[in-house]
C-alpha cells in the first residue's frame, strides 16, 4: 500500500476533479471518465479520504440519503454541497479497486459518530446498518481500514488536542470503532516525535495498526514560492531520515514489528491555501475569503511540476520500500488536483511528472524488495547536498527477474553508474524505461501534454556500467539465467 493516494474535499480535488455531474467526460454517476482511466494506470491500492482538516468539522451523515443539504466546511471556508459522501466515495474505490481508507472526525466529532460510521459502512444489523440498506446499499461496504482523526497535535485544526487528552481519546475511539467491528484496522493521528509518539502508543498501542504521520518538504501554504530543481531536489534524502528516525521511535515503544507507519499524507509541496484552514464559520461574501479561497488556484500553475516532483517522488519510494518492513502504507497528498499527479480541467486531464513516477513504480517493478547498499557521490547547492545517484532494487520471488530503479538528480550531467548483483556486474544491453525532460525543469501542461512522458528504451551495461541521463529516472528489466 506504498502507492496509495489522498482526497480530500478541498478546492477540485472531488468537486471537479474525480466527481463532476453534469460534464460531458462524466458517466451516469458522475465520475469523470478520463480521470477513471488515468488513474487506472497507477494502480492505486488505497485511497485516504475524505481528508484532512476537513474531516474535523465533517460530519458524516450529512453526506448520506437522499435529501442532502449543504454544510459549511468551516476549515476551508467555503460550502460543502455533500453530493459526495460515503457511498459515492466506496463506489469510486470499487471502480479503481481501491482499498477504502475512512478518516474519522476527532475535532468536533464524537466518539457515538465515529461508531455508528462504521457500522454504516461494516454493520449487518441496527440503527446505521439499516439506514445504509434504506440508502441502496444492502449489502455492508466491508471498510476496513479506519484513522482517528487527522493532524489534531496542531493549532490549525478544529477540535486540536494535547497528547495528555489525545492518548485517551485515541484509545476511546478504537475501542468504540472495534464494537461496531472487531476487524477493523485502526490508525492514529501522530507528531513523529518521541514526545508524541511514545504516550499514544502507550496508551492505545494495543488498539492500533497504523500510526498516521505526515510531512510536505516545501511549505508553501501561505506564499505560493516555486523553487528551482535544485533547490527542490536537496529535500531528497529527506524521507529515508524521517522514516528512520520514526523506525527508532517504534523500537524504544516496543511496537516495533506490531504497528506500521501511514506515512498517509506526503508530498514534496505543501498545498498552498493563505489564510486557512480556520476553525469557525465564514462569511462566504466576504472579499477577502474570496480572495484566498481564489489564491488556491495557484497550485494549478504547471509550470511549477518539474522533474524535481518526478525524482523527489521516487526517491520517497525507495525510502519507504528500503523500509518496507516498517512502511505499512503511504498516501501522496492528494491524488487529484492540488498538488497532485493527475490535473483535471473541465476540458480533460495532464499527467504531471510525478504521475509518471507512480506509474512507472506501480507497473515495472517486482514484487519482492532486495537488500542494497548505494555509494554516490554529492549534488551541492550552496551549503546543501544530497546523493546523487538513489535507486532500489526489486525481483520476483525466484529473485530471476529483477527491475531496478536508479536516479540521476544531477539536473545537466550524465552520471555513470555501476550496478552489481551480489558479485555479478551487469553487461550488456537490457530492457529499460526511462523518464527525464528537455531540462530539469521541464513540466506538462495543456499546450505540451507529452514533454515529459517514459521511454520505452534499452540500455547498455560495459562492465557493469551504465551511463544515467541527466534529471532522469530509469528502471531497468534484468532477467538472470
Amino acid at each position: 500500500m506504498i502507492f496509495g493516494g489522498f482526497l480530500e474535499h478541498f478546492d477540485r480535488q472531488v468537486y471537479g476533479g474525480v466527481f463532476e455531474p453534469g460534464s460531458p467526460l462524466s458517466n451516469k454517476k458522475g465520475f469523470r471518465k478520463d480521470v477513471l482511466s488515468a488513474l487506472k494506470e497507477l494502480k492505486v491500492p488505497v485511497v485516504r479520504w475524505p481528508g484532512g482538516c476537513y474531516v474535523s468539522g465533517y460530519h458524516w451523515e450529512s453526506g448520506v440519503g437522499k435529501n442532502r443539504q449543504p454544510t459549511d466546511d468551516m476549515a476551508w471556508g467555503v460550502k460543502e454541497p455533500n453530493t459526495f459522501g460515503t457511498d459515492e466515495y466506496v463506489e469510486l474505490c470499487r471502480l479503481l479497486g481501491w482499498t477504502p481508507y475512512i478518516c474519522n472526525n476527532a475535532g468536533n466529532g464524537t466518539l457515538e459518530e465515529m461508531k455508528n460510521w462504521v457500522e454504516y459502512c461494516n454493520g449487518i444489523e441496527g440503527k446505521y446498518a439499516q439506514l445504509r440498506r434504506d440508502n441502496g446499499n444492502r449489502s455492508p461496504e466491508n471498510v476496513g481500514l479506519w484513522s482517528i482523526g487527522n493532524e489534531n497535535y496542531g493549532g490549525w485544526e478544529i477540535g486540536s488536542k494535547p497528547i495528555e487528552q489525545w492518548a485517551p481519546l485515541v484509545l476511546a475511539g478504537a475501542k468504540a470503532m472495534k464494537e461496531a467491528d472487531p476487524k477493523i484496522q485502526i490508525t492514529a493521528a501522530a507528531l513523529p516525535t518521541r514526545e508524541w509518539a511514545l504516550p499514544l502508543l502507550k496508551t492505545a498501542g494495543p488498539y492500533l495498526d497504523y500510526i498516521s504521520i505526515h510531512q510536505y518538504w516545501l511549505p508553501l501554504w501561505q506564499q505560493n514560492d516555486m523553487p528551482d530543481y535544485l533547490s527542490c531536489i536537496m529535500n531528497s534524502d529527506s524521507p529515508e531520515s524521517s522514516i528512520s528516525h520514526f523506525v527508532d521511535v517504534l523500537q524504544e515503544s516496543g511496537y516495533r514489528g506490531k504497528i506500521k507507519i501511514a506515512f498517509d499524507e506526503w508530498n514534496l509541496r505543501g498545498w498552498h491555501h493563505p489564510g486557512f484552514p480556520r476553525r469557525s464559520v465564514q462569511d462566504y461574501n466576504d472579499p477577502e475569503v474570496k480572495r484566498l479561497v481564489a489564491a488556491r488556484s495557484k497550485s494549478d500553475i504547471a509550470s511549477q511540476y518539474t522533474m524535481a516532483d518526478a525524482l523527489f517522488s521516487a526517491s520517497f519510494y525507495n525510502a519507504c520500500l528500503r523500509h518496507s518492513d516498517d512502511v505499512g502504507m503511504a498516501n501522496i497528498a492528494p491524488l487529484v488536483n492540488t498538488r497532485g499527479p493527475l490535473f483535471v480541467h473541465p476540458g480533460g486531464i495532464v499527467k504531471r511528472t510525478h504521475f509518471h513516477t507512480i506509474a512507472m513504480y506501480a507497473n515495472e517493478l517486482q514484487p519482492c524488495v532486495s537488500r542494497s547498499t548505494i555509494t554516490a557521490d554529492r549534488l551541492a547547492s550552496g551549503k546543501n547536498s544530497v546523493a546523487v545517484v538513489d535507486g532500489v532494487a526489486t525481483a520476483n520471488a525466484s529473485g530471476k527477474t529483477w527491475a531496478i530503479a536508479l536516479v540521476n538528480r544531477d539536473p545537466v550531467n550524465e552520471v555513470a553508474c555501476t550496478v552489481k548483483l551480489k558479485d555479478l556486474a551487469l553487461d550488456g544491453t537490457y530492457k529499460a524505461v526511462v523518464l527525464s525532460g528537455d531540462s530539469a525543469e521541464a513540466y506538462n501542461d495543456l499546450e505540451h501534454p507529452q514533454r515529459v512522458v517514459p521511454v520505452k528504451t534499452k540500455v547498455q551495461f560495459k562492465s557493469g556500467t551504465v551511463q544515467l541521463p541527466p534529471h532522469s529516472l530509469t528502471i531497468v528489466k534484468v532477467v538472470l539465467k
